[in-house]
């Protein structure tokens, strides 16, 4: 009986003794390094210690009650002190203090000093969580070294684990198994951050961050598990000689612990269920026997299918051969589309990314999406008035009215609605994915900083949809089209210098329009500004007609208008030279222009030339009527009054009698017209004409 619970003992003081080391070990190892997890595995192991001292004493405790019970035996054999040990009953019981004590501990301190464990395992979990959590950049150093120390630790570990689990066998050693379980999760542990360490040390550090989240979210649970099973105990049935499993024997490493045991639960639940031993049939002792190979030929497989990589047509991939993408002449692992092979996880890892797909960036909106989908609904009419999407931005854009312009109260700035679409495509992967670690938020931050940039120096007033300069940069009219070419030149050359490794193909500026709370007043104060300007638009009409109609061309008629202010200036402050150029300049200015006032000097100058030359004829022939009147005055006389005659009588029937002075003879003259010439006359008129 004494070596019964000898061994047990001796096996728990020396685990006891490696788990403080051990311990004490990784503590400073992980303040040396820097490396947080380290650090964690030491407080985990400081768990597996608290385990081991209550196994220690525990079988401490029964290595008393059986010295204890073995020597009752023998002074019972004794004759002399036969008497006094024949009652078995109130005295035997009183003399075995031991086993009082035994029971006392296994009744109320084990579950004491499990509930105490539970509590440590959660508080020391969340506390190791929120620090992981905050935890700023620090410097590391000897990955390397650190993944030897760890991995000597669970190979020790590994090795205390399974001897201590191989003499739980034993029925009064069962408790021997909490703390094998817990040092085989110890061991687990070590090993898998020895991996990572090692990795770190070929500047793979994911795996180290990954197990330094791990450590404190599996203490919280098997803190929890310890928890329950405490409060599950208290209220189980106990039977005399059937061991109590402790609250801190945790069934989830037990599971990893002894995976036979959970065969044996399986198989005697079969067998209640159907009624007969399943479990002796051979095809389930086969599976038993093959479960283990066929395990781990199908991880096996699993794992040997991470070397298959398949590129997608729109796809690209990078693959990391220890978290580097480059070789060793500073080329980039990228795989077009296609099959390919790599070696396996985690040794090489690609990354894959759709490179020739468009994708879209929705700036200053949230788009509609289809609840079963999750596929963006598309927007078919945006009207002003009405709410386009699921949730919509105000951007602050700037007023060109301030002072005496603005109302009181008012501010000069505005807001608008700006709902971009921006598509892009991935023009580099690399670049895309090892310059920035989110690039799709770094190119949504750097169009929403250009938007804003924009906006500050565009205009939205409803003056800006006018003719001229002023219309190409209104955000609400003409001046979309050049937003759109200077947003996309922008933000291109933002994320070039940035090296995003992206390039644009559309930006779409549609969506930029007032509140929907304002649109209708918006729209009045258009209708007004649009009035304006068909009046304003009519009489600049008007005045490049009228000035066409006199000079010929707008320009022409400025022309003019400087040259007369320059003469009339030159003229009031008597500036002589200066008057005879400008008046020559004047006057070969009007000689050049066209339209009315052409007109009217062409005709000025002909009536000037009729004039002067009916002038001078009038002259020269008033001087040969006084040569014709001294050379003959009555023939002059008779030929003027008779051109005064023919001239008053032009266009009148005139007839001629020639008669002497004393002829008696009468005239007769029909004055009658004859309309229709006789026959007979007809002859004669055409002699006549011959």
């Amino acid at each position: 009986m004494t070596a019964s619970s000898k061994r047990p003992e001796q096996v728990a003081w020396v685990s006891l003794v490696l788990s403080l080391v051990f311990f004490g070990l990784t503590f400073f190892l992980g303040r040396w390094s820097g490396f947080f997890a380290i650090s964690a595995v030491a407080w985990q192991i400081l768990a597996a210690t608290l385990i081991w001292l209550i196994l220690a004493i525990q079988f401490h405790q029964r290595t008393l009650a059986e010295q204890e019970r073995l020597d009752m035996t023998q002074l019972a054999e004794d004759k002399q002190a036969s008497a006094l040990f024949e009652g078995k009953g109130e005295r035997a019981t009183l003399l075995a203090a031991a086993q009082r004590r035994l029971d006392l501990l296994e009744r109320w301190f084990v579950p004491i000093f499990g509930v105490l464990i539970a509590i440590y395992e959660i508080g020391l979990g969340l506390l190791l969580l929120k620090a992981v959590a905050g935890q700023a950049t620090v410097s590391t150093q000897q990955p390397l070294v650190c993944a030897i120390i760890m991995t000597a630790v669970a190979f020790v570990s590994f090795l205390m684990s399974r001897y201590a689990t191989g003499m739980s066998v034993e029925s009064r050693w069962k408790p021997l198994r909490a703390g094998g379980s817990y040092l085989l999760g110890v061991a687990l542990v070590c090993f898998a951050l020895a991996l990572s360490l090692a990795g770190v040390h070929f500047q793979f550090g994911l795996g180290v961050r990954i197990i330094a989240y791990v450590i404190p979210i599996l203490l919280i649970v098997l803190g929890a598990e310890t928890a329950l099973n405490t409060v599950f105990d208290i209220y189980r049935p106990r039977l005399k000689d059937q061991y109590s499993r402790a609250g801190f024997d945790s069934r989830l490493l037990g599971v990893i612990n002894e995976p036979g045991g959970v065969f044996r639960s399986v198989a005697a639940a079969i067998d209640y269920q159907f009624g007969f031993k399943v479990s002796e049939t051979w095809f389930y002792q086969l599976l038993e026997r093959a479960i283990v190979s066929l395990i781990l030929f199908s991880a096996g497989t699993l794992y040997l299918a991470s070397c298959i990589i398949v590129v997608e047509p729109n796809e690209e991939a990078i693959v990391e051969r220890f978290g580097n993408p480059l070789t060793n002449d500073g080329q980039v692992r990228d795989l077009q589309p296609g099959l390919h092979f790599k070696l396996p996880w985690p040794i090489d890892i690609a990354r894959t990314y759709p490179t020739k797909e468009v994708l879209e960036l929705h700036v200053g909106y949230v788009p509609k999406r289809d609840p079963k989908t999750g596929q963006v609904i598309p927007e078919r009419a945006l009207l002003w008035g009405e709410s386009h999407y699921e949730e919509e931005y105000s951007l602050l854009a700037a007023s060109e009215y301030t002072g005496e312009e603005l109302t009181e109260g008012a501010v000069p700035v505005s807001l608008i609605k700006a709902n971009i679409p921006v598509q892009y495509r991935i023009s580099d992967l690399f670049k895309y994915i090892y310059n920035h670690r989110d690039p799709g938020k770094l190119l949504e931050a750097i169009c929403y900083e250009e938007l804003a940039r924009f906006a500050a120096s565009a205009r939205i007033e409803a003056d800006a949809a006018a003719s001229g300069p002023a219309s190409a940069d209104s955000l609400f009219g003409a001046g979309r089209v050049r937003a759109q070419e200077v947003l996309m030149q922008r933000i291109q050359a933002a994320a070039s210098a940035q090296e995003l490794g992206i390039e644009l193909v559309f930006l779409g500026v549609q969506g930029i329009h007032p509140p929907p709370e304002v649109a209708p007043d918006y729209e009045a104060v258009i209708g007004a500004v649009q009035k304006k300007q068909a009046l304003v638009l009519q009489a600049e009409a008007d005045r490049n007609r009228t000035l066409s109609t006199l000079v010929g061309s707008v320009g022409k008629a400025y022309e003019l208008a400087d040259l007369a202010a320059a003469y009339q200036e030159a003229q009031a402050e008597g500036r002589r030279e200066d008057v005879q150029r400008l008046n020559a300049q004047v006057d070969a200015a009007f000689a050049e222009a066209k339209g009315d006032i052409f007109k009217t000097l062409r005709s000025a100058q002909s009536y000037a030339f009729e004039k002067a030359t009916l002038a001078e004829a009038t002259g020269r022939r008033f001087a040969g009527q006084v040569k014709a009147y001294q050379a003959a005055p009555r023939i002059y006389e008779q030929e003027q009054r008779l051109a005064v005659f023919e001239e008053a009588m032009q266009g009148i029937r005139k007839y001629i009698v020639a008669t002497e002075p004393n002829d008696t003879q009468v005239t007769i003259i029909d004055l009658q017209q004859t309309l229709t010439p006789d026959l007979l006359d007809i002859g004669s008129l055409q002699e006549s004409s011959q």
